[in-house]
């Protein structure tokens, strides 16, 4: 998987997010955006993922050397988000069976051995409105981790969880991303110690 940001810029209103950037993501590889609260990550992100459109340059999108239509990148990713809400009125198997109609499981995994792995097991029948905030954080970042995609979208990934479930999200994304491209976004030096390339959102003002 390959994405290439060309020239890209964003503004709303008269406020130029960010300018002039050149970057080129490329499986197997991990890349954080970092930079303080405002300064635009979350943005860039949206953009890399086909939500929100640049105001100048472009964004390609490569699966095996062959362009992707940015109408079709969803069906590349998987995005664990703040921003990105669950169906509160499901419960937690409904939500993953609902997921899996669109994203499935990778490696062939069934959803009890899924639900054993986020250690949410026990809560199958409980309404996703019940679950704590940092069970909601676990279930978002497992479908994301063991969906069946080239790419996996991440922003503030440990927001909500506790040293247990910190500890939890090291362990998976050391599993689950060493053949896939990783982009995540974050200003917790924690959150990201393992990835290679940093990038700094402030150098684009």
């Amino acid at each position: 998987m390959e994405i290439i940001a060309d020239n890209l810029s964003k503004k709303f209103q008269r406020d130029w997010i960010f300018r002039n950037l050149n970057l080129h993501f490329q499986t197997p590889h991990s890349y954080t955006i970092i930079g303080p609260n405002g300064s635009g990550k979350s943005t860039l992100l949206q953009i890399l993922a086909g939500i929100l459109p640049a105001t100048n340059g472009t964004v390609t999108f490569k699966s095996n050397s062959e362009v992707v239509p940015v109408e079709n990148i969803y069906r590349y990713l998987s995005i664990a988000t703040p921003y990105l809400e669950l169906i509160e009125e499901f419960t937690l198997l409904e939500a993953v069976k609902f997921h899996i109609q669109f994203k499935p499981l990778k490696d062939n995994l069934s959803i009890q051995e899924f639900l054993a792995i986020m250690k949410l097991e026990k809560s199958v029948k409980k309404q996703i409105k019940h679950f704590s905030s940092g069970m909601k954080q676990r279930l978002k970042l497992g479908l994301a981790f063991y969906s069946k995609t080239d790419l996996i979208l991440l922003d503030e990934p440990t927001s909500n969880l506790d040293n247990q479930g910190i500890a939890w999200y090291h362990q998976e994304i050391e599993k689950n991303t060493k053949d896939r491209l990783l982009i995540l976004c974050s200003n917790q030096s924690y959150e990201y110690e393992f990835c290679e390339n940093i990038i700094n959102i402030t150098s684009f003002k």
